[in-house]
């Protein structure tokens, strides 16, 4: 069974209102990301030196040895860009959420108390700050169990938020299985939270950015000044408050970084944007938690039968009738490449019109002929299918006058014997009048392009038809 799992369609047209308190058009929560005695360093037990997000440009790991500069910009995101933030969000009334890596947070205890007198969110961030992707699954959950073990012991409370950043494949998965976890943001792949089905944990996700970031002060392409910085930002919220104003509230996300954003260079673009929010008064400033409780109490996961996770007796069984008495188009869809963009009506009715595009003429044909007359015996005898019959009954086929259903039996027999095939069309998107026009249209067109027009109506009937069923 071929099953992709990368989820490419998202709330796709179906945005849910965010229902942000107050009404607020947009939510913007600021991170910062506490990395500094976190980091790769060999007094930490580390192979070699830190080489990432610093402002050494070209910057590479030294083996075995201490790299004393790289040191030092770290050391001045914890003894001076902190305290820089520190004095900006608390002046400002912004609280933030702290991704901080465990052992970072426990070489730097003033700093922790700061955060707590705040207010602030303090969520995990690891145990240390390094990569993720090739430790194995046991080493992986053992360094998650460390990281919470030893948050909680520095912070008196366990992080109820979980950021790796550096991760593996691995890493959502073996931390919603930890089972404590209210939100994790090691996604970047939308504007809202949802949720995400692990085995039997209906998982919270926060989705984060890396471009709404300060990092892009340290990488290629990146910002060069603070006002470059302020500009991005201002940029990114007023398309979403435009699109908080249209009805579809979204979040946006800043992530920022002590050794970073903390110089007075880049914070100046940082403050500017803060002052331009301050003249917003419909704006919500949360911590990640706060919007993570929100969430569930306004949008809970409800677990629905999807497509793309059945067997293929039931997903026979459910949609063998999508195409009129046609099962085998089903049976061959489910060994498609299904995943979660199947679960809707527009994905699913792709796959199944693939399989119906690609069949042979004969095929086709029979799927044709397996559709019944419009207000014809079948009709009368009421042996069509649930689904026809309904629809039929929809545009008023069942409530006939004795002329029009003579009208319609004699089209009906014209149609057939000139074309070979009954005469089909979506009784859904038409009244009788239209249909009766349409009928008397069609039956004097040349047959290929009827054929072409019935084999279009057929997979409309079917989009219809998967309307009502998801």
């Amino acid at each position: 069974m071929k099953r992709y799992p990368r989820n490419m369609i998202g709330y796709g047209p179906r945005i849910p209102d965010a229902q942000w308190p107050g009404g607020a058009k947009v939510a913007v929560q600021f991170v910062l990301n506490y990395e500094e005695g976190g980091e790769n360093n060999v007094l930490h037990g580390d192979a070699a030196s830190e080489a990432f997000l610093s402002d050494i440009a070209g910057a590479a790991q030294w083996p075995g040895q201490r790299h004393w500069n790289m040191e030092s910009l770290y050391e001045y995101g914890a003894r001076a860009g902190f305290w820089r933030l520190h004095r900006l969000f608390t002046g400002a009334d912004i609280p933030l959420t702290i991704y901080g890596v465990a052992s970072a947070l426990a070489r730097s205890p003033e700093q922790v108390e700061a955060m707590k007198t705040a207010g602030w969110e303090i969520a995990s961030h690891g145990f240390k700050w390094v990569e993720h992707k090739d430790m194995s699954e046991p080493e992986e959950r053992a360094a998650i169990a460390e990281a919470i073990r030893l948050h909680t012991e520095v912070v008196g409370e366990r992080p109820l938020g979980w950021y790796t950043g550096r991760c593996s494949g691995n890493t959502v998965r073996l931390v919603a299985e930890e089972g404590g976890f209210e939100y994790i943001s090691d996604t970047y792949d939308d504007d809202l939270p949802y949720w995400l089905e692990l085995g039997d944990r209906d998982q919270l996700i926060l989705p984060y950015t890396l471009e709404a970031n300060d990092m892009r002060f340290a990488t290629a392409p990146g910002y060069i000044t603070g006002q470059q910085f302020f500009t991005y930002l201002k940029d990114a919220f007023d398309v979403l408050y435009a699109e908080g104003q249209e009805g579809a509230p979204k979040m946006m996300n800043i992530g920022l970084h002590c050794r970073l954003i903390g110089r007075p260079g880049k914070l100046a673009g940082l403050k500017k944007f803060i002052d331009y929010l301050s003249g917003f008064k419909d704006v919500w400033t949360p911590r990640r938690i706060d919007i993570a409780r929100h969430w569930a109490a306004h949008h809970p996961h409800q677990r629905l039968e999807r497509p793309s996770q059945m067997d293929r007796h039931r997903f026979v069984q459910k949609f063998g009738e999508v195409f009129e008495h046609s099962a085998w188009i089903a049976d061959r869809a489910f060994d498609l490449e299904l995943g979660p963009a199947h679960d809707t009506p527009a994905g699913l009715h792709n796959a199944l019109a693939r399989i119906f595009r690609s069949a042979s003429p004969h095929e086709r044909l029979n799927v044709l002929t397996a559709h019944p007359d419009l207000a014809g015996k079948l009709a009368a005898a009421k042996r069509l299918t649930t689904e026809s019959t309904a629809e039929q009954a929809s545009a008023g086929l069942d409530a006939l006058t004795q002329q029009e259903h003579a009208e319609f039996t004699q089209l009906n027999q014209d149609y057939t014997q000139k074309h070979g095939f009954p005469f089909i069309i979506a009784v859904r998107d038409h009244d009788k009048a239209s249909i009766l026009e349409n009928f008397k249209r069609r039956v004097n067109n040349d047959t290929q392009s009827e054929l072409a027009e019935a084999c279009r109506q057929v997979e409309r009937i079917a989009r219809l038809r998967l309307e009502d069923m998801l």
